[in-house]
């Protein structure tokens, strides 16, 4: 907030240097924010707007004109186009994330004070038609911004998620830093491609970036509405009666903090959660329901059947194989090594038969002493310890 507020004093005071320049890389930056989306693990990201950000950081020059402008009004530039691009969002009560934005905003100014400093110096060299030294610099400082924008962004995960920073860090890695390596390279290219073409790289380059955007944009939405099937799919055993309401949600709830309290990865826990939400498919193939659906209350063989029967209704689907494998394998015992993913189902569905809707503590309590008692057997150690100082620290609201 202190760093956009001085770049838009400082920009107010002396005037805008190369005012065209300033606008046109600013619209650019505003139309990306407008069309910013989210990614898979909740992420918001906004491709053109970040390119652009950093192609005008790394400006040299635009059309052979050197451009002099300070790195203040980089911030200036940046701060204005993503709050314009922010306000038609607002409008329709779609609010921006503002560590996101900020994030953002901070990659750019980081790179802009490192950079605009070192700018004429660069662009006197490469008047002699001599941009290697340019690019190179361009290129470290584009991958030490995004390294720090990795560990910013891992350290603001394992805070939301409560998940181990190491962890964090190797997800952003994996599912962040190839799109933000695409779009650095992209802000660098916008920058030297502004020599020849003058501002028509600002629409030349903005085009395949839109269309990237769109195409993640579908791949977002097929990924959001199959975890919408898969969880309206584990509502019919809760309407047929075979388990409790909100017995699938509490188990994929607490399944998750457990495995993310463990250190397991993005795509783990996504395959996770689809099985929690459908480990008790297997009871719709019951002629009499289990009492309250607490398969962990019934006999061990006829649990084992349930499971059998889930993993082969899942594995009808034809793409959730290893899905099918952690719901067939939850009712295994420690000793035939199940998949630590299968392991925490099987404690997790266990505590929720057990405590249910509940937010009492002494129950919750009692259910996890329970629980120990069959450690090393039907539970994994590190899993029903894990669970337990996730339940301490759980919200009960939360769980519920």
């Amino acid at each position: 907030m202190l760093l956009t507020m001085a770049g838009i004093a400082h920009t107010a005071a002396v005037g805008l240097v190369d005012p065209r320049v300033a606008i046109g890389f600013g619209a650019l930056i505003a139309a990306g924010e407008l069309a910013r989306l989210t990614m898979p693990g909740n992420r918001e990201v906004a491709p053109i707007s970040t390119a652009a950000s950093l192609g005008y950081a790394l400006l040299l020059d635009v059309g052979g004109r050197p451009v002099e402008h300070p790195a203040l009004q980089v911030v200036a530039v940046m701060a204005v186009g993503m709050i314009a691009g922010g306000l038609p969002h607002l409008a329709v009560g779609r609010p921006p994330r503002l560590e996101a934005m900020a994030r953002r905003l901070l990659a750019g100014s980081l790179l802009a004070f490192a950079y605009r400093p070192m700018a004429g110096f660069l662009q006197e060299i490469a008047s002699r038609d001599n941009w290697w030294p340019a690019l190179g610099v361009m290129a470290a400082l584009g991958t030490v911004m995004l390294a720090a924008d990795v560990l910013i962004a891992a350290m603001s995960r394992a805070a939301q998620v409560r998940t181990a920073f190491g962890v964090a860090v190797r997800d952003e890695i994996r599912m962040a830093a190839p799109l933000g390596a695409a779009v650095a390279a992209s802000g660098m290219l916008l920058a030297l491609a502004s020599h020849n073409m003058d501002l028509t790289a600002l629409p030349a380059f903005a085009a395949p970036l839109l269309v990237t955007q769109v195409a993640f944009r579908k791949y977002a939405g097929i990924r959001a509405t199959y975890l919408q099937t898969v969880r309206a799919l584990s509502r019919v055993t809760e309407v047929g009666g075979y388990v409790e309401p909100g017995h699938s949600r509490r188990v994929s709830r607490l399944s998750l903090a457990i495995g993310r309290e463990l250190g397991m990865s993005e795509p783990q826990l996504l395959e996770l959660e689809y099985a929690a939400l459908m480990h008790d498919i297997g009871q719709l193939s019951l002629r009499d329901p289990i009492p309250g659906g607490a398969t962990v209350l019934a006999d061990p063989a006829q649990a084992g059947r349930i499971a059998e029967l889930g993993a082969e209704v899942i594995r009808k689907a034809g793409v959730l194989h290893g899905v099918a494998e952690i719901v067939r394998r939850q009712c295994d015992p420690v000793a035939d090594s199940p998949p630590p993913a299968s392991q925490i189902i099987r404690a997790a569905n266990a505590y929720d038969d057990l405590v249910g809707g509940s937010a009492d503590r002494d129950r919750a309590a009692a259910a996890i002493e329970r629980l120990r008692l069959g450690v090393g057997r039907e539970y994994d150690p590190a899993v029903v310890e894990a669970m337990a100082r996730t339940i301490d620290r759980l919200d009960p609201a939360a769980r519920l």
